[in-house]
């Protein structure tokens, strides 16, 4: 009888101990963080989706700086030319790869909207206005899978890094995820000037 109530007793503290230590939420977050994840690969997916259609509609326009169609093509190889597995989460090499080349798909889509205020006919060309509602409604949808992702990551982070969790963090290899960064943090942090006078 006493052993038996050993055991039971040694049952129970066992079961508190892996209770506490944190290992079902780590589970719960990691999973919540590739869920975060594919929403916003399918952000940016729609995105890169949008571009040829774009390009297309652009290229109708025949005066149309050619220079700038070029990046916009060649960012958008660039940024859909990059394999994306659930390791990249957990490799901040990769995962900076991956953010810099949709910064630069983004970066050269801002820069095809204002040029294209320059050319009243590709304005007016009703096509070309529907898609850049899209590519709008899209960069909105990006913004807010990254904000749901960035806060997930948060979570999964605080619970890798809080004592006693980090400790199973440790010996089941839940490493700190990396998470999106401003690449020109310096540049911003600076306010913008604005200056009213005519020249």
């Amino acid at each position: 009888m006493t052993s038996r109530l050993l055991n039971l007793y040694f049952a129970a503290l066992l079961s508190l101990l892996l209770s506490g230590c944190g290992y079902n939420q780590f589970q719960s977050l990691d999973e919540q963080t590739k869920s975060a994840w594919s929403e916003v690969l399918n952000q940016y997916q729609r995105r890169a989706d949008l571009v040829p259609n774009i390009v297309a509609t652009v290229k109708g326009e025949a005066a149309f700086e050619q220079d700038t169609l070029t990046k916009v093509i060649e960012a958008r190889a660039k940024a859909t030319s990059i394999q994306v597995t659930p390791e990249t989460l957990n490799d901040p090499a990769a995962f900076s790869k991956f953010q810099a080349a949709q910064g630069e798909l983004g970066s050269a889509l801002s820069r095809l909207m204002v040029v294209s205020e320059r050319y009243p006919d590709l304005k007016a060309n009703q096509a070309f206005r529907d898609l850049r509602v899209q590519l709008e409604g899209t960069e909105n949808r990006i913004t807010v899978a990254r904000n749901r992702y960035i806060q997930t990551v948060q979570e999964y982070n605080v619970l890798a890094r809080s004592f006693p969790n980090n400790l199973t963090a440790m010996i089941f290899g839940y490493k700190v995820k990396p998470n999106f960064s401003v690449a020109n943090e310096a540049q911003i942090s600076v306010p913008p000037v604005v200056d009213f006078n005519k020249k």
